[in-house]
């Protein structure tokens, strides 16, 4: 199981999450009647975007942690008539029934088996249903990467930044076709006020979870310290597939 959230601390500080999630569900051709998969619903922001697409459609937001979801029930609690939430792992087979379409936003990036992830999202797909996506892909946030590595942080790396080729073979592997996947780059500028929130909740609670509790400020503020500027170069990899 995926590790825990600080949900309500991610949706005041994870706003440039949103504006790659509307890319993201720009890219489903959506009737409105659908029901759709938000795999890594996280708290809920993405989920709410699609269900204002689906005004007689439903959501099924899956996430692995018990207090993301918990915020995203807060955050969307005037439309559970239209939206469910199930505590899962995505690297697992996912106890939901057959969706129209899936759609998923900064998450994949966490799961390191990316054959078995795509293999349990073709298998509750109907035929003919369609998957969009966007995660890290590789060289996302390398600034990151060697502030932790001039730190001599050794611990195993969370994060799995695939090429578009190998992304590529793995959807092919678990039955997709019509499958496009490539990289785009966005550099992010978090303001100093809000650097070390953003990388305490966005980025590092992996490495943090790890450390004692009274080692977490410093190593924080440390990796702060090594962003010049606040910006983080952000490379997005984009995925666009459909189940035959």
């Amino acid at each position: 199981m995926s590790r825990e959230w600080d949900g309500a601390a991610y949706q005041q500080v994870a706003r440039p999450h949103a504006g790659w999630a509307a890319t993201v569900l720009d890219r489903l051709e959506l009737a409105g009647d659908e029901v759709v998969l938000d795999a890594g619903c996280g708290s809920g922001k993405v989920t709410e975007q699609l269900l204002a697409r689906l005004p007689q459609g439903r959501v099924i937001g899956v996430d692995g942690s018990a207090l993301m979801l918990e915020e995203a029930r807060r955050r969307l609690h005037a439309h559970l008539d239209r939206v469910s939430f199930v505590h899962a792992d995505l690297a697992q087979p996912l106890p939901v029934g057959p969706v129209d379409a899936v759609a998923s936003s900064a998450t994949f990036h966490w799961i390191a088996d990316h054959g078995a992830l795509f293999a349990n999202l073709a298998a509750v797909l109907h035929p003919g249903g369609h998957l969009s996506a966007q995660c890290g892909g590789v060289g996302n946030v390398s600034e990151v990467q060697r502030a932790l590595d001039s730190l001599g942080i050794e611990v195993p790396n969370p994060w799995h930044f695939a090429t578009p080729e190998e992304a590529e073979a793995d959807l092919a592997g678990a039955g997709f076709v019509d499958i496009e996947a490539w990289l785009t780059r966005d550099v992010v500028t978090i303001p100093p006020t809000e650097l070390e929130t953003y990388l305490a909740t966005v980025m590092l609670g992996a490495h943090l979870e790890r450390l004692p509790e009274s080692d977490r400020p410093e190593l924080i503020r440390s990796v702060a310290e090594r962003v010049p500027g606040g910006h983080i170069d952000y490379v997005r990899l984009n995925l666009v597939a459909r189940r035959p």
